[in-house]
């Protein structure tokens, strides 16, 4: 009974043998019923796995520019394809305007099951309004925890690695510049491991057979494409 129940504690085994007419002691029962511990919890992977098509992450970086002034970016990526859908730039940001960006991340029927933040205060009651409105649920992080939320932090390291480190921002225009360059470099030719060597939007295998290779420049040259000329 008990092997057939792995679930099953030593009173309900008890009560199981006295509703079939043994009359057992509960200490008896302990005796031969060997502990078997509960499953562990999912982890937190395995929910990240598990409803990868279903989830979106959201983070702000900070953009000093060329007159020591800071550019707060905000950025939308959604997990399944590591895709960033969305991104703007402000110099004040609020909750009305974040709220309003997620508005125009996620049009029509695309908005996501789960959204997953962290606890900064841009989050506030006008946002939070917004989203549960779009019948979002919000996964908020454990304060400094930026592990809980690794697809968004990692590429927000890989923006500044790739690009913005190499870089003097000079207003809002320029750096909505540049970060339209390289997401559209990030999105379409950039490589995951994690997406089978390929890009969130994915290029097709181009054999020999389809001529030379030649380098397309990106992100004002930081980076390259490479394709074979028809």
């Amino acid at each position: 009974m008990a092997q057939e129940n792995p679930q099953w504690g030593v009173p309900r085994i008890q009560s199981e043998l006295a509703l079939l007419g043994y009359d057992i002691a509960e200490s008896t029962v302990a005796k031969y019923v060997k502990y078997c511990p509960k499953p562990p919890s999912q982890m937190w992977r395995t929910f990240l796995e598990n409803h990868l098509g279903d989830i979106a992450a959201i983070d702000f970086l900070v953009v000093p520019i060329v007159r020591f002034r800071l550019l707060y970016c905000f950025v939308v990526l959604r997990h399944k394809q590591r895709r960033v859908i969305h991104f703007n730039v402000t110099a004040h940001p609020t909750a009305r305007w974040t709220g309003q960006q997620i508005v125009k991340a996620f049009p029509y029927d695309e908005a996501p099951r789960f959204l997953i933040r962290d606890h900064d205060g841009i989050y506030g009651g006008d946002f939070r309004q917004r989203v549960q409105h779009m019948g979002v649920d919000e996964v908020v992080i454990a304060y400094r925890s930026p592990w809980q939320s690794p697809y968004v932090e990692r590429l927000i390291g890989s923006l500044r690695r790739e690009c913005l480190d190499h870089m003097i921002v000079l207003n809002e225009a320029h750096l909505i510049r540049i970060l339209t360059a390289y997401f559209e470099y990030y999105n379409q030719s950039r490589t995951h491991l994690s997406l089978g060597r390929n890009a969130p939007i994915p290029r097709t295998v181009e054999p020999p057979s389809q001529g030379r290779i030649i380098a397309i420049p990106q992100v004002g040259g930081l980076h390259h494409r490479y394709t074979r000329a028809a």
